[in-house]
């Protein structure tokens, strides 16, 4: 994974692809790795393309032995633009100033991956806010003694012995003191402008109660990642998106309850009244307990519901470690399946009141269901989250069911998981 920034002038209007400076050559700001990713070399490439600082792509190409990358990359972003016969989509974040916030960052056992998480929070240019560390369920010391050694005064250590994901996150927004309450996990790297983009959406409108931001592979080395990135991984695209519970988005029909194309728990931000007003995150639900997972989806779909907006803007971008392994890859298509259906029947479980709307559209969320599960044959992949790389890795059958069975289980897990925190 590369991460390739250009200053370049989109072309006229019906030309979508950058032009070269008069030199010939674009001008390459920088072309780094990912974070934590290897170097550049000959071979298959994945970069994020970003317009002066501002995502705006990611371009698959082959690199050949010899050859400028900065320059097969530049070439392939403007043939991708061109394929679609459109520019590239406009993007940034709202001007406003970003109000003080609070980071909070579930982790169990994970000291190792921890740190260089914690290393890219400290190094965000946000103007205003604290990190928190919640320790969820611990069995050593391992995380208390790197953020007391290693971070001490800069890194705020919460202590949380019920296990779940969800559970730790009401936690962190216990100890919070700021008007916005941000979340992130223990694998992933920030950009350093991640924070700022994601909380000035709270400044700029009154009527934001969540925000979203933009996830992308850090390294995509085994076949699992390359798998997982090649069907879409957690990325929902570059253009940003605002949900409305009163202007119900046209191409939605299942709105509010496709939660899971509102954005994903490691990269979220919320005011932090109105989450609190909803009652926080529902601990039956997330990594850790039996439902498996469903909590930021939960959430979602509660501020929605409570007449808040949803914000989804790609400048807010945070780079993740995929897991590595097919077994990995196998417990994540079950616990995502499982967490769909734990998070409609933990919303309707708390919102009785929601249960005609849902029923009104289960025929389409049944329809919807099959769809996202289904086996995904060979495609031509255009670069772009959720189609780059499909051509030569079909999804596979086991995995789609697997995710059938999960769905099937989420009601179960969700039960158990209420059941056993009474």
């Amino acid at each position: 994974m590369a991460d390739l920034d250009l200053d370049l002038d989109p072309a006229p209007e019906r030309a979508p692809a950058p032009d070269p400076d008069p030199g010939g050559k674009p001008h390459v700001l920088s072309l780094t790795p990912a974070p934590g990713g290897p170097p550049l070399r000959a071979g298959p490439l994945f970069a994020l393309v970003r317009l002066r600082g501002r995502p705006v792509a990611t371009v698959l190409t082959t690199v050949p032995y010899g050859a400028d990358p900065a320059h097969v990359l530049v070439t392939a972003f403007r043939a991708q633009c061109e394929a679609r016969d459109q520019r590239p989509p406009e993007t940034g974040t709202l001007s406003a100033t970003p109000p003080r916030t609070t980071v909070v960052v579930a982790t169990r056992e994970r000291a190792d991956r921890l740190g260089r998480a914690l290393d890219s929070l400290l190094a965000q240019d946000h103007p205003d806010f604290r990190v928190v560390v919640v320790d969820n369920a611990p069995v050593t010391t391992a995380t208390r003694e790197l953020v007391d050694e290693v971070y001490a005064e800069r890194v705020t250590y919460v202590h949380e012995p019920v296990p779940g994901l969800a559970v730790a996150h009401n936690r962190g927004v216990a100890v919070t003191d700021s008007p916005v309450v941000a979340f992130t996990d223990d694998d992933v790297v920030a950009d350093p402008r991640w924070l700022s983009a994601l909380t000035a959406p709270f400044a700029a409108d009154p009527r934001t109660g969540c925000v979203t931001g933009l996830i992308l592979p850090a390294r995509l080395a085994t076949p699992a990642q390359v798998l997982l990135e090649s069907h879409g991984g957690f990325a929902k695209g570059f253009a940003p998106r605002l949900y409305d519970p009163t202007a119900p988005p046209a191409d939605e029909p299942l709105f509010p309850f496709t939660a899971g194309s509102f954005g994903s728990g490691a990269n979220m931000a919320f005011r932090t009244p109105a989450l609190r007003a909803v009652g926080g995150f529902d601990p039956a639900t997330g990594t850790g307990t039996p439902a498996r997972g469903g909590d930021d989806l939960y959430a979602f779909v509660r501020i929605l519901t409570a007449g808040h907006r949803l914000r989804y803007t790609p400048d807010a971008l945070v780079w993740h470690h995929h897991r590595e392994t097919w077994q990995d890859l196998r417990d994540q298509a079950y616990g995502y399946g499982a967490g769909l259906t734990a998070y409609l029947t933990a919303v309707l479980c708390r919102r009785p009141s929601l249960l005609p709307a849902l029923l009104a559209k289960l025929p389409r969320g049944l329809a919807h269901a099959r769809a996202i599960t289904a086996h995904r044959p060979e495609e031509t992949g255009t670069g772009t989250p959720g189609t780059h790389g499909t051509h030569g890795h079909p999804w596979p059958l086991s995995l789609s069911r697997l995710e059938r069975r999960g769905m099937l289980y989420g009601p179960l897990g969700y039960a158990r998981a209420r059941w056993g925190s009474r």
